[in-house]
């Protein structure tokens, strides 16, 4: 292991609950102090056979001031590390960023009945600022707080920023343009049917997150248009270019677009990218090591002909950074 240097990125991880009922296991990273941090070793976090991790400091102090804050939300399945590049970089710049592991659709938990709770998944993102306002209270940025989602993560981000779930439109969207990914995975997250124990209000809103960050997501015709015209929250909506998931992105972040006011949104499509592009780089062979354990895996690992990660990588930070760093009353 190596000495910390300064500007390097601080990292905690926690679990925290609400009511004693849903467990949050949870990353933290943060601007680590230079005057604290020069003795604390670096190790490499979100390493695995599979996708390259980076270097951290393990429980250093936090920089001094406050500093903006960015929400991750993961995809169906997915987990806290899908989006450790993404979080890297931000604190590295000075962000306090944090993501949480979705219980019920998460690589470590897929319990049906947690994955059914569809509500809970932007509730957790709002319960998890409550948190690291109070760990890190001084150290936070009020009017810098924004959310950042891929995939169902997306989904779950923008139901922060005011859509809302409108059963009868997906079902009737589901007949109409029957969308194998989206539709089959319905009844599954709890959206083809009453669940009794979702909220009487489909409204999620928090006020708190300035913006939002959706990076190639699905389940957007489950959003009413209605609900998707009067969101005032500047949306960033990213998608990948190659279809390779029956997430097309005219079918999906093009619906947002479709109907979120061109004032509050701006919508790039990324060519080369895939929908697997956005979380982390893939490590040499590794594409044949999933492959191996569970066939069709490896197209996790799959980018456009020619199309390094890391270069797709650069673009989105850039894209996401100057939308991040732009004043929410110039956009």
């Amino acid at each position: 292991m190596g000495v910390a240097q300064a500007g390097q990125v601080g990292v905690q991880q926690t679990t925290f609950d609400v009511a004693q009922a849903r467990p949050l296991e949870t990353v933290i990273w943060y601007p680590a102090s230079s005057r604290g941090s020069k003795t604390v070793p670096t190790e490499i976090l979100g390493d695995n056979p599979v996708f390259k991790g980076i270097p951290v400091l393990n429980d250093a102090p936090i920089a001094a001031g406050q500093h903006p804050v960015a929400l991750l939300s993961h995809g169906y399945r997915g987990n806290w590390r899908n989006l450790n590049w993404l979080a890297g970089r931000l604190a590295a710049r000075g962000w306090i960023v944090a993501a949480v592991n979705h219980p019920g659709t998460t690589t470590f938990n897929t319990q049906p009945s947690q994955a059914a709770q569809w509500w809970a998944r932007p509730q957790d993102i709002s319960h998890l600022l409550d948190h690291l306002m109070q760990q890190f209270a001084g150290h936070i940025d009020p009017d810098q707080i924004s959310a950042i989602g891929h995939s169902l993560g997306g989904w779950t981000v923008l139901q922060l920023a005011g859509a809302q779930f409108d059963r009868a439109h997906f079902l009737n969207d589901c007949q109409a343009i029957h969308q194998a990914n989206p539709c089959g995975l319905g009844a599954e997250l709890g959206l083809t049917t009453a669940q009794p124990q979702a909220p009487e209000s489909h409204d999620l809103h928090d006020a708190r997150i300035k913006r939002v960050v959706s990076l190639d997501l699905g389940m957007a015709r489950s959003f009413s248009p209605e609900s998707l015209s009067q969101i005032h929250t500047p949306v960033l909506i990213l998608a990948a270019g190659i279809d390779i998931n029956e997430l097309p992105q005219t079918m999906e972040s093009g619906y947002l677009a479709e109907h979120i006011t061109s004032r509050y949104q701006q919508y790039r499509v990324i060519p080369g990218a895939t929908h697997f592009s956005f979380v982390q780089v893939c490590k040499p062979g590794a594409k044949a090591r999933l492959n191996q354990e569970i066939p069709g895996d490896g197209i996790i690992c799959l980018d456009g002909d020619d199309v390094d990660r890391k270069a797709l990588h650069d673009q989105m930070f850039r894209d996401i950074f100057q939308f991040l760093e732009t004043p929410a009353s110039a956009q």
